[in-house]
C-alpha cells in the first residue's frame, strides 16, 4: 500500500522566554497510507498537534520546522512556498480543530462558512456546494440538516459545532484529514454516531487520516495504527489491536492503565445538612425573542430543579444539545434565567450576573469547556490570573505575584508559564490556567463545564485528584458537567441525567449500572471500550431509544 504521507526525521524548535531555542520534536518519522487512519496519542505537550500541523506546512508562533521532511502526496510541505501551501490547504489537506468555537466566525451563518473553501478554490457552484454540505450534515448525524446551515455558531451546541467543523473540512474532498481531538466536545452517544460517520466517509472515499487524541477508547474505534508520543519522541508504533493488547513500552502501558476505573472520591469534607449550598427550582432558560408568556422562543432548559449540598458534588450528563451548559450559564447568571428561583447559600440570587453582588459573583465561579475562547489571547498568563485577584481581593504588587505562583503550583503548571501567552501553551495547559483563574476568586462552588475534555487521560486523572485535594482543603463543591461517565462517577455524589432540556433522572454513582429511564440506559451502555471491534459490534439503535424518550 503506497504511502500518502511520509514524515522523515522531523524536527521542530521552539523559542523559550529567554530566547534560547529548544528542540520539541526530536527526529520523528511516520507513514500514513491512502485510506488509513493513524492516531497520534500521548499526554498534553507530547507534540501530537505540533506534528499534525506540520502536515499543512505550519508551525505555531515561536516554533519553526528545523529539520526533516513532511511529504503529502509527493509534495514536501516544508519546502513549498506559502502560496503553494495555501492552494493545498482545504483541498488536498484539511484540518478539524479541537476547539470548533474558535474556528467559526460568529458574524456569519454556518452554511456560509462551511462552503467557503469551495468558493475560495472554485471547486463547485454555490448551489452544488450547499447540497453537498447538507449531505455531510446528514452523514454526521446533525439535527435538521436542511436548515441548520442558516443558523449562526452561537445558536448550536458545542457538540454540533464540532461536527459542523468536520463538515467544513470534508466538503473540499481532501486526500488527508487531520483530526485534532474532534470528539472531546461530544457525549458518548453522539460520539458513537460521529465516529461511525467519520469511518464511513473516510473508508468510502479512501481518505487518509491523522487522528490526534488522548482518548484511547476513541482511538480504538477509528485508528488502524497508533503512534505513541512523549516529549516529542516516538515511544511505540503498532497496529491498534497490538498496542491495546500487548503494549511494549512502559509509557504506553501507563496510558492504558489510566483508563482503569477511577476510585470514588472519599467523603472528606464535613457536610452542612442545615441547608443546601445551591438550590434551584423550576429554572427555564433559552435563547431567542421572548414570547407572550415571557419565555424565550428556544427553551434549552425546561423547568429543571436540583440541589447541591455543601462539600458535595453534582454531576450533570446528557447528549450534546440537551441543555447542560445552558443550565450552568443560567446558574452563573451569564445567561439570565427566564423563570424559576436560584438560591445560593441561603440567599436568592438575581437572574442575571448584573443583579448580583461582587461577593455573590466571587463565591460561584465557572470554568468553561473551551479554554481557547475563555482566555484573552492578547494577555500574558500572569495578567489573566492577576485580574480576579485584583477585582475580588484588591491584591497587587508582590502579594499578587506570590499568589499567582501559588495558583500555578496548585494546577501543576511551572511558574515560568506566567510570562507566556495562551497561544504558547498546549490545550491541557490552557485549561489548567482556566481552572486557576476560577480558584483565584476563592469560591465556594465551581461550575465545571467539560473541564477535562481537552486533557489526556494521565493529566485528566491528575486534575481529578487535584479537585479532590482542593475539596478536602477548602471545602469546595462542584457542579461537574461532562460526557465522560468515568470522570463523573469518580468525583460526584449525585448524577443528574438531562435529555431535551429536562431532568429525566437523578441517581447515585452506585446506581449507574441499573438506571431506570430508557435514555439513561442508552447513555450508560454507550461508553466506548478499549476494543477495536466494539463499535462495529454495537447493536443499539439510538434513534429508537430517543424516540421512546420523547414520548
Amino acid at each position: 500500500m503506497a504511502n500518502l504521507v511520509e514524515i522523515r526525521d522531523l524536527k521542530v524548535e521552539a523559542t523559550t522566554d529567554s530566547g534560547r531555542r529548544v528542540e520539541i520534536i526530536k527526529g520523528v518519522s511516520i507513514d500514513v497510507a491512502a485510506g488509513e487512519i493513524v492516531a497520534l496519542i500521548g499526554e498534553s505537550g507530547s507534540g501530537k498537534t505540533t506534528i499534525a500541523l506540520t502536515l499543512m506546512g505550519h508551525a505555531r508562533t515561536g516554533c519553526r520546522i528545523s529539520g526533516g521532511s513532511v511529504s503529502v502526496d509527493g509534495k514536501d510541505m516544508v519546502t513549498l512556498s506559502e502560496r503553494q501551501r495555501a492552494a493545498i490547504r482545504g483541498t488536498e489537506v484539511a484540518y478539524v480543530p479541537q476547539s470548533a468555537a474558535a474556528a467559526f466566525n460568529p458574524a456569519s451563518t454556518i452554511m456560509e462558512q462551511v462552503i467557503e473553501v469551495t468558493r475560495i478554490h472554485r471547486l463547485m457552484p454555490p448551489e452544488e456546494a450547499r447540497k453537498r454540505a447538507v449531505e455531510l450534515f446528514r452523514a454526521l448525524s446533525l439535527p435538521n440538516p436542511d436548515t441548520i446551515g442558516s443558523r449562526y455558531p452561537h445558536q448550536v451546541s458545542g457538540g454540533q459545532l464540532q461536527r459542523l467543523a468536520a463538515a467544513m473540512a470534508l466538503i473540499g474532498g481532501p486526500k488527508l484529514v487531520i483530526f485534532d481531538e474532534p470528539t472531546t466536545a461530544l457525549d458518548v452517544t453522539t460520539q458513537i454516531e460521529v465516529l461511525r460517520a467519520f469511518k464511513s466517509v473516510m473508508r468510502k472515499d479512501r481518505i487518509a487520516g491523522v487522528y490526534v487524541s488522548h482518548d484511547l477508547a476513541v482511538v480504538a474505534q477509528i485508528a488502524d495504527r497508533i503512534v505513541v508520543l512523549r516529549g516529542g519522541e516516538v515511544q511505540e508504533v503498532g497496529a491498534t489491536a497490538d498496542i491495546l493488547t500487548d503494549a511494549k513500552h512502559p509509557y504506553t502501558r501507563e496510558l492504558l492503565a489510566a483508563f482503569e476505573p477511577r476510585p470514588r472520591a472519599a467523603d472528606a469534607a464535613v457536610v452542612d445538612e442545615s441547608r443546601p449550598l445551591l438550590d434551584i427550582e423550576d429554572v427555564i432558560a433559552g435563547y431567542g425573542p421572548l414570547q407572550s408568556d415571557g419565555l424565550p422562543l428556544v427553551r434549552a432548559v425546561q423547568s429543571v430543579s436540583l440541589k447541591v449540598e455543601k462539600g458535595r458534588n453534582l454531576g450533570i450528563i446528557g447528549e450534546s444539545g440537551c441543555g447542560k451548559s445552558t443550565l450552568a450559564r443560567a446558574i452563573a447568571g451569564i445567561l439570565p434565567a427566564s423563570a424559576g428561583n436560584i438560591v445560593f447559600d441561603g440567599r436568592e440570587l438575581g437572574k442575571s450576573a448584573r443583579e448580583r453582588t461582587r461577593d455573590q459573583l466571587r463565591e460561584m465561579q465557572i470554568v468553561f469547556q473551551y479554554a481557547d475562547t475563555a482566555l484573552n489571547p492578547a494577555k500574558p498568563i500572569e495578567e489573566i490570573l492577576g485580574r480576579p485577584l485584583a477585582f475580588y481581593h484588591g491584591m497587587k504588587g508582590k502579594t499578587r505575584d506570590a499568589r499567582i505562583d501559588q495558583l500555578l503550583d496548585m494546577v501543576h503548571l511551572p511558574r515560568s508559564v506566567r510570562h507566556r501567552h495562551p497561544a504558547e501553551l498546549s490545550g491541557g495547559q490552557k485549561q489548567r490556567v482556566n481552572f486557576a483563574r476560577a480558584l483565584a476568586a476563592e469560591p465556594k462552588l465551581i461550575l465545571c463545564d467539560e473541564i477535562t475534555s481537552a486533557l489526556d487521560t494521565v493529566v485528566a486523572a491528575a486534575v481529578i485528584e487535584l479537585l479532590k485535594e482542593l475539596q478536602r482543603e477548602l471545602g469546595l463543591s462542584y457542579v461537574f458537567i461532562s460526557h465522560d461517565l468515568s470522570v463523573v462517577e469518580a468525583i460526584c455524589d449525585e448524577i443528574v441525567v438531562m435529555y431535551g432540556g429536562k431532568k429525566v433522572e437523578q441517581i447515585t454513582p452506585a446506581a449507574l449500572k441499573a438506571p431506570q429511564h430508557p435514555y439513561s440506559q442508552l447513555l450508560f451502555s454507550s461508553v466506548p471500550k478499549l476494543d477495536p471491534t466494539w463499535l462495529d459490534g454495537l447493536q443499539q439503535d439510538p434513534d429508537l431509544v430517543r424516540s421512546y424518550c420523547r414520548k
